[in-house]
């Protein structure tokens, strides 16, 4: 089947009207919307409380750690769903490449529960 330029038209007139719709919310809103300004509306805040020292302070590379292996073991979950819709057709071998799989982020949990990675001090 072939395509031509043309068949992608409506694709890039839904863009441009997207874009168009957005900006002219922004500006239209900028226009219309209320200014008023305070030094209590100007004051920087996070989460309703009062920020109070430097911004800047240092944090524990177990957050960080924590955070990598969350993400890392949530995107080998994702892996599991297109094999859970396609378990039929994948047979036997698909069946023993996925226990494959599984055994190995166990063995990658087991190593990280092991060296007390996910533990706080």
């Amino acid at each position: 089947m072939q395509s031509s330029q043309l068949d992608f038209f409506p694709i890039l007139m839904q863009m441009l009207l997207a874009i168009v719709f957005v900006a002219a919310i922004i500006i239209i809103s900028g226009k219309l919307g209320p200014k008023r300004s305070s030094s209590v509306k100007d004051a920087n805040f996070e989460c309703g409380v009062e920020s109070l020292g430097n911004a800047r302070i240092p944090f524990s590379v177990k957050y960080f750690l924590v955070a990598i292996l969350f993400v890392l073991f949530d995107v080998e979950v994702i892996f599991l769903y297109p094999w859970a819709i396609n378990f039929k057709e994948l047979g036997m071998e698909g069946m023993v490449k996925m226990v494959i799989f599984m055994l190995l982020l166990l063995i990658g949990f087991f190593y990280i529960i092991k060296k007390k990675a996910l533990e706080w001090e």
